[in-house]
């Protein structure tokens, strides 16, 4: 039985919590496999509003077995927080388990964060201060600390002090910063262990035995392939892999139990922090999208910069993922606007190309098509053949260039609002056919 993976296709925020959510109503097991707290998945049900960080958007079904993988690193103070936060609501949550292998932010890595981005001062690269950047630099230098030491208080005292001499020292000869204190840790982070210690298994055997019993399985990651750490907008990236190939690092499974990748796409641009944007709009349109699509970060509540389709960028991340089916999301944003520009070329430097060029300059302008927009309210469409004509030339516009069908279209952050264009499509991912 094939697993569905969902990625996003942008810089993130497109709306992959809502789609998760939709597919996680048939599913048995949903994995989160890479990132960590530094992003938010957001779902809209009625009169609650949920911005899920760590724990995957299948939460919200009692019969889903949620599974934070060994690819995300965990602040532990943010997944309790987000546990209690859901049970507060009579979210059931004892089925949300955490990876033994997953590597465990401490307080120094946010300080660490936070200091080297000050240090960097206008050069700097726009993180959260969460601290994720510093875990996973601790998991490759191999002196982190994973959520199977949280269960061996020896160990993980050991660890610890380790990791406290050496940032003490960073933060005071380089950074000029006061030290950390080694107890007021080890005190605070055992208290987490006892909260999270039932919860802590070996993943990749039950991930594993899951699929071997045909068990129906959805991966979901955050951020989005732009900010990949390998293929994205470097250095203005994430620290994990987010493509569907990190899904296999980040789980501990083959490639060939993988099998429908759906990518998720808004039908305009957002980025939130610094970086290469080609489409961005700087004027009035820019914040009229904004305010309309209500793009602030889930997390950090930071104004997303907003821009035209660029479908250079997304032809680009559908080759990389492999993408076989696509989601369309926020297309009721752009409704109202007389011409819709969508970006087909790259001015780079003084050269006019048609590929993402891997050195991610802030000098690469896009080069649009304008199309007819429409006028209609589209946000209460259920049937695609009901919306407006020129919406629909949109659509196939992006399907031609592409060469993706386009399978179901989200017209509202409301779990029913969204219009199935490819029911055949949708039925085959949404059974795991």
């Amino acid at each position: 039985m094939p697993s569905n993976v969902i990625v996003g296709l942008q810089w993130g925020d497109e709306g992959k919590g809502k789609i998760t959510d939709l597919l996680a109503k048939n599913s048995d097991c949903v994995i989160r496999y890479q990132g960590g707290n530094n992003s938010g998945h957001s779902i809209h049900i009625k009169n609650h509003y949920f911005v899920l960080h760590l724990i995957p958007s299948g939460v919200i079904y009692s019969n889903v077995k949620c599974i934070i993988g060994p690819g995300v690193v965990i602040d532990p103070q943010s997944l309790i927080q987000e546990i209690k936060n859901l049970e507060s609501i009579g979210i059931n949550t004892s089925k949300v388990f955490l990876a033994k292998r997953a590597h465990i932010t401490m307080p120094y890595h946010r300080l660490l964060d936070r200091y080297q981005e000050e240090s960097l001062g206008d050069k700097s690269i726009g993180t959260t201060h969460k601290g994720i950047g510093p875990t996973y630099v601790d998991k490759i230098s191999r002196t982190g600390i994973r959520a199977l030491d949280l269960l061996n208080l020896e160990v993980f005292r050991q660890k610890l002090r380790y990791n406290i001499d050496i940032k003490n020292q960073m933060f005071t000869k380089i950074f000029k910063k006061k030290p950390l204190s080694f107890q007021s840790i080890y005190e605070e982070y055992i208290e987490y262990a006892k909260i999270l210690s039932d919860r802590i298994i070996d993943a990749v055997y039950e991930i594993h035995d899951d699929f071997y019993k045909k068990k129906k399985i959805l991966f979901e990651g955050a951020q989005a392939m732009l900010l990949d750490i390998n293929y994205g907008t470097y250095p203005y990236v994430t620290t994990s892999s987010t493509s569907t190939g990190g899904v296999c690092i980040g789980s501990g499974i083959p490639p060939n139990f993988l099998g429908n990748f759906i990518g998720i796409t808004k039908a305009y641009c957002t980025r939130v922090g610094f970086g290469p944007f080609p489409t961005e709009i700087k004027d009035e349109i820019g914040d009229i999208i904004r305010h309309k699509g209500n793009e602030y970060g889930a997390t950090t509540k930071r104004p997303r910069r907003c821009g035209w389709l660029d479908l250079i960028a997304l032809k680009y991340s559908c080759m990389i993922n492999g993408i076989n089916y696509l989601v369309i999301t926020k297309l009721d944003v752009l409704s109202g606007f007389d011409i819709i520009k969508t970006c087909v070329k790259y001015k780079y430097d003084d050269k006019i190309i048609q590929y993402f060029p891997v050195n991610g300059k802030k000098n690469v302008k896009g080069i649009y098509i304008d199309l007819p927009g429409w006028k209609q309210d589209i946000s209460h469409v259920h049937k695609y053949e009901d919306l407006p004509n020129n919406c629909k030339k949109y659509i196939k516009f992006i399907e031609n260039y592409l060469n993706i069908e386009i399978v179901l279209i989200s017209v509202g952050s409301e779990r029913n609002q969204n219009i199935i264009k490819n029911k055949s499509l949708f039925f085959r991912i949404s059974t795991y056919n």
